[in-house]
């Protein structure tokens, strides 16, 4: 069932492929029990849990592409396209994101949006209060300070501008630097290159589904961003390990613990890497790979560190299902995977509509390993 559209154009739009389809909640039970069956040689014990939230007003963060032929604007690439749609508004960008798009595209369409941009990127807080923004320009065509205080004009609510000079390689910070994004009693210092969910709507719902029940003596953290599942671990272990690839994402953790008041030991390095050579014992590991996923040979590394419970996030099913299938042992795994030596069984799944509009769906998977 199709619905009308604050924007008729923008179905069309690189991620935004449902966005004139009904908004209410989908049964995704049936098309989940399907997909998963085909990887596991055993039925769910328990229903799949959905969880959805408000269609529109989500996102927290959004890239917007620059049309620099005339008439200037700014506006969503077209699947498989390097073309730019522009568009008037963005119904699923948060109330403060939205009003910035919205000064943004006239600055564009009245000449004032400086030349030479090609990407801009934003970032809203959990008050929705404060915007971060990074400005990706093929060349600087003003001093950094002049196109630094034109955006600071035309947005109030602008506490943290990064720009890019992509010919010299040169970034050029005013403000901060990162904002402050509050879930479940934390505070997180997201900067400019870090990673942070998007939906949110949901990020509490998914730190309390992940965290909840964990508890031991030691967690494993893969692809850890800013510590979102880190800092709540490290009230219900003795100790957390946390991994990821970012430097920055990694030096807002080391912030955000301390600022928590917990201990952590952190890896700034690929989790494929750590695992390959890591002798760590964990009771409990969360991971939160890209659409990419872990990877057969790290995950059935993964499987040998023999933690009692896994919890797998993931935004990409056929990644999913492969990685799982080593987990599990299934004989649909790859050939050429000779392990893993300990096998897991899958006690639960759920289902997140991080992103309203699109076929895209987050899972979480749980793990327990089998005696």
């Amino acid at each position: 069932m199709r619905t009308d559209s604050s924007a008729s154009i923008l179905d069309t739009a690189r991620g935004f492929e449902w966005l004139e389809v009904d908004p209410r909640p989908l049964d995704w039970n049936g098309p989940a029990t399907r997909l998963f069956t085909r990887f596991r040689d055993q039925n769910l014990d328990r229903p799949i849990i959905e969880h959805t939230a408000e269609p529109y007003g989500y996102r927290n963060r959004a890239q917007w592409a620059v049309r620099s032929g005339m008439p200037r604007a700014i506006g969503y690439f077209l699947p498989e396209s390097s073309v730019i749609i522009p568009i008037d508004e963005c119904p699923v960008l948060s109330p403060r994101l939205a009003h910035a798009f919205s000064q943004l595209q006239n600055m564009a369409r009245s000449g004032t949006l400086p030349a030479g941009i090609q990407e801009m990127e934003a970032f809203a807080d959990s008050a929705d209060e404060k915007i971060s923004l990074n400005v990706a320009f093929e060349k600087f065509t003003k001093p950094a300070a002049e196109l630094a205080a034109t955006f600071q004009a035309a947005l109030p609510e602008l506490t943290s501008l990064l720009l890019l000079d992509q010919k010299k390689d040169r970034f050029e910070l005013t403000g901060p630097g990162y904002l402050v994004h509050e879930a479940g009693g934390y505070k997180y210092r997201v900067s400019h290159l870090s990673f942070f969910q998007v939906n949110r709507f949901l990020i509490e719902d998914m730190l309390k589904s992940v965290t909840a029940d964990a508890r031991g003596t030691v967690a494993l953290d893969l692809y850890a961003g800013v510590g979102f599942f880190t800092l709540p671990l490290a009230k219900t272990f003795q100790r957390v390990v946390s991994v990821d690839a970012n430097l920055a994402a990694t030096r807002d953790l080391y912030a955000n613990a301390e600022a928590a008041g917990v201990a952590i030991t952190s890896h700034n390095e690929h989790a494929e890497e750590f695992l390959k050579k890591t002798d760590e014992n964990p009771d409990f590991v969360v991971l939160d790979p890209p659409r990419t996923g872990l990877g057969a040979e790290a995950a059935e590394k993964l499987a040998d560190l023999g933690a009692a419970e896994i919890v797998y996030l993931s935004c990409d099913p056929s990644t999913l299902a492969r990685d799982l299938a080593v987990l599990t042992a299934s004989p649909r795994k790859p050939k050429e995977i000779a392990g893993p030596s300990i096998r897991y069984e899958i006690t639960e799944m759920v289902l997140f509509d991080l992103f309203p509009q699109t076929f895209h769906i987050e899972t979480l998977v749980r793990l327990r390993r089998a005696q």
